[in-house]
C-alpha cells in the first residue's frame, strides 16, 4: 500500500468515530422566536427572555436552541416566518401581538404556540376562551378591547363637558377594529358625538 493511501485510510478511520458521536448528539429543544420589528430594536426584550429562561434552567445553545426571525415591521413577513418554523420543525413558537399569532395559527395546528401578548385573543379568534384556549395556542391577553369603553368613561370624568372624541386607529389590525367598535358603542352610551372616516392605515373619529 502506498504511503498516501495509508494516511488517507488512517485519517478516515480516525474521523469515523467523531462523525458517529456527532450523529448521536441529541437535538436541542428549539424555540422559534418571531419578532415583529428588528433584533436591535427588540434587544431588551430578547435579553430579558433569555435571562428568564436561564433562571428556569434553560440555557441558550446548551439546553435549548432559539431560532430568531424578524419581520422588520412588515406584516406580510409573518406568514413567511411561520412557514419557515414549520419546515424547521421547531418545538414551540413564541409570538407577540395578534397579527403574528394569527399567521402562525394558520400555519400549524400541531406545533405549540405561545403569544406573549394579544389585544383580544377571543374576539380575534386566536383562542376559544380565556379559561379554555383550546387547540395548540395559548398566551396572555392585555384586554385591549375591554378597556376601550373604560378609557372613554375616564375621559368623561376628567372632562365633564366633553361632547366629541377623536380617535386614531390602524384599520389593518384586527384588535384595532374590535377596539374601535367597542369605543363607538361606549361613545353612544355616554352621549358623545362620533364621526368616523378611514383610509388604508388609519380610521379617525372626528368632530
Amino acid at each position: 500500500m502506498k504511503r498516501r493511501e495509508f494516511i488517507t485510510l488512517i485519517g478516515g478511520a480516525a474521523a469515523w468515530p467523531l462523525a458517529a458521536r456527532a450523529q448521536q448528539v441529541p437535538k436541542l429543544p428549539t424555540i422559534g422566536f418571531m419578532g415583529a420589528s428588528t433584533a436591535s430594536f427588540e434587544r431588551a426584550s430578547t435579553d430579558a427572555f433569555v435571562q428568564r429562561l436561564r433562571e428556569l434552567g434553560w440555557i441558550e445553545n446548551r439546553t435549548v436552541a432559539i431560532e430568531y426571525r424578524w419581520a422588520e415591521g412588515r406584516d406580510e413577513r409573518f406568514a413567511q416566518i411561520a412557514a419557515e418554523f414549520v419546515r424547521l420543525k421547531v418545538d414551540v413558537i413564541l409570538t407577540y401581538g395578534t397579527p403574528s399569532s394569527l399567521a402562525v395559527k394558520k400555519a400549524t395546528a400541531v406545533i405549540p404556540i405561545v403569544f406573549a401578548a394579544a389585544g383580544d385573543p377571543v374576539g380575534t379568534g386566536l383562542v376559544a376562551s380565556l379559561a379554555r384556549p383550546g387547540g395548540n395556542i395559548t398566551g396572555l391577553s392585555i384586554q385591549q378591547t375591554d378597556l376601550a369603553s373604560k378609557r372613554l368613561e375616564m375621559l368623561r370624568e376628567v372632562l365633564p363637558g366633553l361632547r366629541t372624541v377623536a380617535i386614531l386607529v390602524h384599520v389593518g389590525s384586527p384588535n384595532s377594529v374590535l377596539e374601535m367598535g367597542e369605543a363607538q358603542a361606549a361613545a353612544r352610551t355616554l352621549g358623545l358625538a362620533v364621526v368616523a372616516s378611514a383610509d388604508e392605515r388609519t380610521a379617525r373619529v372626528t368632530s
